[in-house]
C-alpha cells in the first residue's frame, strides 16, 4: 500500500532569529515553576522542565491533518494525534508496533479487509469542545468512529486535501462514491452516511473493506502525521479555525503558536500509562545503550517542545552553539566541515559534550517542470528533448561537492533509498553532466540562436525564458547561482522569482509556477509512495509536476495490488525508466543529514520515515546557573 510521501524545502528555505521560550505568566505557584522553566511535582517538590528545543528551517503551515502535505506540519501532528500503529523507535529495518491498537490487524487472505482493535480507555487532551449533556466539559474517550470520521475528512471536497489520491487510491468500500455525491449535488459532505469501507463493528473495533487488495494497506494504519483519530465535536466546535486547534490523543498538546515563528508544545497531562518501549537487533550496539538508559519509563519524558522558525543556515546554526537550542535538526551544509568532518564530530565540540548522528536519509531533492506549462511542459519530441537537455546541463557534481559540502549522493531515479524499488546499482542519463549532448538536442530541435544575442529562441523563434520559483535565502541563492551557469552554458535564459516557501507551495498546488526545486521525503517504506508524483489523479496535488501518461499509470496501478516480489519489482524497473525518458522532474540527489545535539538530549535516532520521535527522547535539565 503506497503512502503519500511528505514534502520539504529542496532548492533551500528563507530567514527569521531564534525567539525566546513562550512560558505562562506568573500566578499559581504551579505557573510560577513554569515560568522559571520548572515544575510542580504532586509533593510540591520542584524541579527543572526537560526541554527539547530546536529549530526549523521552514514555516508550518497549520495542524489540520486532512489539509496538510508539508513536513514540518505534519511532524507536529505526528506528536498530537495517533493512528492506529507506530514504528520501533529503534529497529532497523523499520517495524511497525502497535499505538493505540490492540495486537496487529486482522488480515484477510486476498488483503481485501482489515480489522483492528482500539485499546479501551484511551483519552482526547482535555478541551472545551468536549462538553456533556450538562454543558460542562468532560473527558472524551477514543472510540472507532473517530478513526472513521477522520478518515472521512480526506474526501470531503470541502478539505482539498492534498492527501485524498492516497485515501482514494485505498479503495475504501463506498468512499469514492461518497465523496462523488457531494461533488455532483453540491450539498455538505455526508458524514452521517454509512460505508461498507468503514464499519465500527462496536466501541472499539474498526473493520476497513477495500474494492481491491491492499498489501500494504499496515503503513496507511501507521500514518501518524495524517491519519491519527479526530473527534468531530473538535472540528465542528472549531470550524474554519480547526488548524489552529488539533486536539488529539497523543503524548503531547498544542500550548502556544506564534505562526511561522514559534510552537511550543507540552506534555498531555491526561496521556494514558504509555512506557518507553523498543527493540534494536541486538548487535546493535547503540540502540542496546539507549534501551538500557530509558527502557520502562513513562511517556513521554519530555515536559515541552518548543520550535523555531530559522530559516537562514547561520542564524540556525548560532542558535545552537548559543545554546538557544540543545538539538539541532539538519546541520547546515554550510558547516559540515567545520562541525562534522569526515563525517565524525569535531574534537572541540565533543569537549562540549556535543555529538552528531550522520546518515544518508530517505528523500529525493528535484525540481519539478509544469507539463501543462507552455514552454517547459508537453509531451512531443522537441519539449521532451528541452527537458532532457536542461537535465543534461546540470553538473550533479559540482551541486553536491560546491552547494551541498559533499553531503549528498547523485538521484539515478525518484526511488528513495531504504524503500521497496530502490536498487542503488541502477543508473541512468538522469545522474549524466554533458554539456555538448545537451546542445545537440536543442539544436537538433530547433531551439537555436537566430538573432546573435547568446541566447537560444523557441522553434518558432519566440523567446525562450525558464522562470525558477525559489526562496530568498543563501542557500537558494548558492543553488541558482549554479543553475545560471549552468544553463548560459548551453545558451539559455533562466530568471529566479524568490517568496517564501508556503507562498511558492500554494502557487505550485495552484499550477502557477514553471520550474520549483523541492524535497520529497518517503513517509513509509514502499517505494510506491514517491511515484505518486508522477501519477495523473494526483496532478496538482503530490505531483506537482501535473505528469500526465497512461503508460505509466498503468505501471503504478499494477504496483499497487501486487504483493512484494520480483515480478514488482520488475514493473519498479518500468516506473524508474519512464520518469527518467519524459523528465517531469530534474532528480538531483539523496541527501545525507548530520543532527547534532548537546549532552542533555538522550535516546535519539533519526527516524527513518516517520515523524514522530519527541516523546521518545530525554532531556537533562542543566545543573542550576548554566544556559538552557
Amino acid at each position: 500500500m503506497k503512502r503519500r510521501d511528505t514534502l520539504a524545502a529542496g532548492a533551500a528555505v528563507g530567514a527569521a532569529l531564534a525567539l525566546p521560550a513562550l512560558h505562562a505568566a506568573a500566578g499559581t505557584d504551579a505557573q510560577k515553576a513554569a515560568a522559571t522553566g520548572q515544575r510542580v511535582l504532586p509533593n510540591d517538590g520542584v524541579q527543572a522542565l526537560r526541554v527539547l528545543r530546536y529549530a526549523f528551517q521552514v514555516a508550518e503551515t497549520g495542524f489540520d491533518p486532512a489539509q496538510l502535505s508539508d513536513i514540518y506540519s505534519r511532524t507536529v501532528t505526528a506528536h498530537i494525534f495517533e493512528a492506529f500503529y507506530t514504528y520501533d523507535h529503534l529497529a532497523r529495518p523499520p517495524r511497525v508496533v502497535p499505538a493505540v491498537a490492540v495486537g496487529m490487524p486482522e488480515i484477510s487472505a486476498d488483503f481485501r479487509v482489515w480489522m483492528v482493535k482500539i485499546q479501551p480507555g484511551i483519552f482526547f487532551a482535555d478541551d472545551p469542545a468536549f462538553k456533556g449533556p450538562d454543558g460542562r466539559q468532560v473527558r472524551r474517550e477514543l472510540v472507532a468512529e473517530d478513526f472513521i470520521y477522520a478518515y472521512k475528512r480526506f474526501a470531503d471536497p470541502v478539505n482539498k486535501s492534498p492527501a485524498w489520491p492516497t485515501m482514494e487510491d485505498a479503495r475504501f468500500v463506498g468512499l469514492n462514491a461518497l465523496r462523488k455525491q457531494a461533488l455532483d449535488t453540491k450539498k455538505p459532505f455526508d458524514y452521517d452516511q454509512p460505508i461498507e469501507g468503514m464499519r465500527a463493528l462496536d466501541r472499539h473495533t474498526v473493520q476497513f473493506r477495500l474494492d481491491e487488495p491492499r498489501p500494504r494497506f499496515i503503513e496507511i494504519l501507521a500514518a501518524t502525521d495524517l491519519l491519527g483519530a479526530v473527534a468531530r465535536e473538535v472540528v465542528e466546535f472549531y470550524g474554519d479555525k480547526i488548524s489552529e486547534h488539533p486536539v488529539g490523543t497523543g503524548p503531547f498538546k498544542l500550548g502556544a503558536w506564534r505562526r511561522s515563528s514559534q510552537i511550543v508544545l507540552e506534555r498531555n497531562p491526561g496521556y494514558r500509562e504509555r512506557l518507553w518501549q523498543a527493540e534494536p537487533l541486538p548487535d546493535d550496539a547503540g540502540g542496546q545503550a539507549i534501551v538500557a538508559k530509558l527502557k520502562g519509563r513513562r511517556l513521554p519524558l519530555v515536559d515541552r517542545v518548543e520550535i523555531s522558525i530559522i530559516e537562514e543556515s547561520q542564524p540556525r546554526w548560532l542558535s545552537f552553539l548559543n545554546g538557544q537550542a540543545n538539538f539541532l535538526e539538519r546541520l547546515p551544509e554550510d558547516f559540515v566541515n567545520v562541525a562534522m568532518p569526515g563525517g565524525k564530530t569535531a574534537p572541540n565540540l565533543l569537549k562540549q559534550g556535543i555529538r552528531g548522528q550522520r546518515v544518508l536519509t530517505t528523500d529525493v531533492v528535484m525540481t519539478y517542470f509544469n507539463m501543462e506549462d507552455e514552454l517547459v511542459g508537453g509531451y512531443t519530441p522537441e519539449k521532451v528533448a528541452l527537458r532532457r537537455a536542461i537535465s543534461l546541463a546540470v553538473d550533479l557534481e559540482r551541486e553536491i561537492r560546491v552547494a551541498r559540502r559533499g553531503m549528498a549522493i547523485p538521484a539515478q531515479s525518484p526511488l528513495i533509498p531504504y524503500t521497496t524499488g530502490y536498487d542503488p546499482k541502477f543508473k541512468s542519463e538522469n545522474s549524466e553532466y554533458n554539456p555538448a549532448r545537451a546542445k545537440a538536442l536543442l539544436d537538433l530541435y530547433g531551439y537555436v540562436d537566430r538573432n546573435g544575442d547568446g541566447w537560444r529562441e523557441r522553434p518558432d523563434g519566440s523567446p525562450l525564458v525558464l522562470q525558477s520559483a525559489t526562496q530568498p535565502d543563501q542557500r537558494s541563492r548558492q543553488l541558482n547561482e549554479l543553475w545560471q551557469k549552468n544553463m548560459e552554458a548551453i545558451g539559455l535564459k533562466i530568471e529566479f522569482r524568490p517568496a517564501k516557501w508556503p507562498e511558492n507551495l500554494k502557487a505550485a498546488r495552484a499550477g502557477k509556477l514553471q520550474m520549483w526545486g523541492v524535497a520529497s521525503s518517503a513517509s513509509g517504506g514502499d517505494g510506491q509512495g514517491i511515484l505518486e508524483r508522477y501519477y495523473s489523479p494526483s496532478a496538482g496535488q503530490g505531483n506537482l509536476a501535473r505528469f500526465k501518461l497512461p503508460a505509466f499509470d498503468a505501471v503504478f496501478d499494477k504496483l499497487t495490488l501486487l504483493p512484494d516480489g520480483p515480478e514488482r519489482e520488475a514493473l519498479f524497473l518500468q516506473a524508474k525508466r519512464i520518469a527518467v525518458a519524459y523528465v517531469p522532474y530534474k532528480l538531483h540527489c539523496h541527501r545525507f543529514v548530520s543532527d547534532m545535539m548537546t549532552a542533555q538530549v538522550q535516546g535519539y535516532r533519526r527516524p527513518a520515515y516517520w515523524q514522530e520521535w519527541w516523546h521518545m527522547v530525554d532531556v537533562e535539565p542543566l545543573p542550576a546557573g548554566k544556559a538552557a
